[in-house]
């Protein structure tokens, strides 16, 4: 008797559905209470909670519709065979055009340029509502629509520049990697995210955002003394023009080995008036440098995705696996995306475990920029960043345990509290 493979899968992922939509009802229960957690009375103003609360229920709205539209269209695609209808269908178009639909990476392609126009047709009704909607409404969005046409636009010439080569290469390797594919596989996408992590700050992210080097003045000097001071190999220091699109600040740092560099928003340096507390920002993400988090990691998903491709090998030729999802054929794409379906269970604990360790990391990088002296000016700063960000006040610790990578700031403000009085 075959497993009922695609009937498992889609049983998880409504029962998951189910679960997830529950914790959803747990934070929508928490974002309307009227009141401040105790630890932020004082320290957020009522306005400032009212907006945020207006916010988080808004989007949290927005995210039960989004969320049973999505699970009733994946579920129907494969509950009905759509995903073998039109894979048959992809194939179907090649000689209308000359082209060989024998060739797995042409008909690949061909299944993916479908697949991806139907995803951004079904997808454009909740990115526009979300942007010109919900995000002007509460006036985070500052994009006009020619500038979002205009970033799907170049979002979609670097997918047909840079996907072609990537499948095909996925596929070649997949028909001949033998006994050590998942080997072969592993390096590829070791190679290739390594190459990502170089040319996109360099060719990609200038296509969307405007990047200009940090006037000289006493932040500059304030950042580059704190970089040096820790030894870490500053190299450029940048501002981006995150203010075009949205009123949503943040700061990053990337780079390899003595090749780093530190962006800053330029809504961050407009709503910390004060610069020690932009510095102090710094000083907590310098931790996550320091103390290896990026490191750590980047070593966590790279031993994942071998595990991943190990996988894949085991059941990538199980003719009941695809009949089950119905195909006759056993292309590579349809093996990985059957086989990424299969893992859903093992997606979400690993997803847990990963936000789990990630919180951990923001903890410890606050404790570390604390130890520095900067528990005064980063208290304050993350309280503006909550207020200025309209990030929810009220969280339930279910939600928050399953769903954050980041603590909630009740959490940290209690934790930085702690190890200043430690270090006092």
């Amino acid at each position: 008797m075959a497993i009922p493979y695609m009937e498992t899968v889609v049983g998880f992922m409504i029962v998951m559905y189910i679960f997830e939509t529950y914790l959803d009802l747990r934070q929508l229960t928490a974002l309307k209470l009227p009141t401040l957690p105790k630890t932020l009375v004082g320290v957020i103003s009522q306005e400032k909670f009212e907006k945020s609360r207006a916010y988080s229920l808004d989007k949290s709205y927005f995210h039960f519709v989004h969320e049973f539209v999505t699970i009733l269209m994946d579920s129907a695609i494969l509950f009905f065979g759509i995903l073998p209808w039109f894979w048959k269908i992809s194939g179907g178009v090649l000689p209308m055009v000359g082209l060989d639909p024998e060739n797995e990476i042409l008909h690949t392609l061909s299944f993916l340029a479908g697949v991806t126009t139907w995803s951004q047709i079904t997808d454009l009704p909740f990115s526009l509502y979300s942007t010109f909607v919900i995000e002007s409404r509460h006036g985070f969005n500052k994009q006009t629509i020619w500038m979002f046409i205009r970033d799907m636009i170049k979002g979609t010439l670097l997918s047909v520049i840079l996907g072609p080569p990537i499948v095909a290469a996925i596929i070649f390797i997949v028909q001949k990697g033998g006994p050590y594919l998942a080997i072969y596989l592993w390096a590829f996408m070791f190679i290739l995210s390594l190459v990502m992590m170089t040319i996109y700050p360099v060719l990609i992210a200038p296509l969307f955002n405007k990047f200009t080097p940090l006037p000289d003045g006493d932040l500059r000097e304030k950042i580059e003394k704190l970089a040096s001071s820790l030894k870490f190999p500053l190299k450029k220091l940048f501002v981006v023009d995150g203010s075009t699109r949205s009123s949503h600040s943040n700061a990053y740092m990337y780079g390899f080995f003595k090749n780093k560099r530190i962006v800053l928003y330029d809504t961050l340096i407009q709503q910390c008036k004060n610069e020690d507390e932009i510095v102090a920002v710094i000083a907590h993400e310098l931790g996550h440098w320091k103390l290896n988090h990026t490191t750590y990691s980047f070593i966590a998903v790279q031993i994942l995705a071998f595990l991943q491709f190990g996988g894949y090998t085991l059941v990538r030729n199980s003719t009941d696996l695809f009949r089950s999802f119905g195909f006759d054929t056993q292309p590579v794409l349809i093996g990985l995306i059957i086989f990424q379906h299969t893992v859903i269970p093992l997606q979400h604990l690993v997803s847990f475990g990963l936000n789990l360790v990630s919180r951990a990391f923001e903890f410890q990088a606050d404790a570390f920029a604390v130890k520095l002296g900067y528990a005064k000016d980063l208290r304050p700063a993350l309280v503006k960043l909550q207020e200025e960000n309209l990030s929810a006040m009220n969280t339930d610790p279910l939600y928050s345990a399953y769903h954050y990578s980041h603590p909630p700031l009740v959490e940290r403000l209690r934790a930085i509290d702690g190890q200043d009085k430690k270090t006092d």
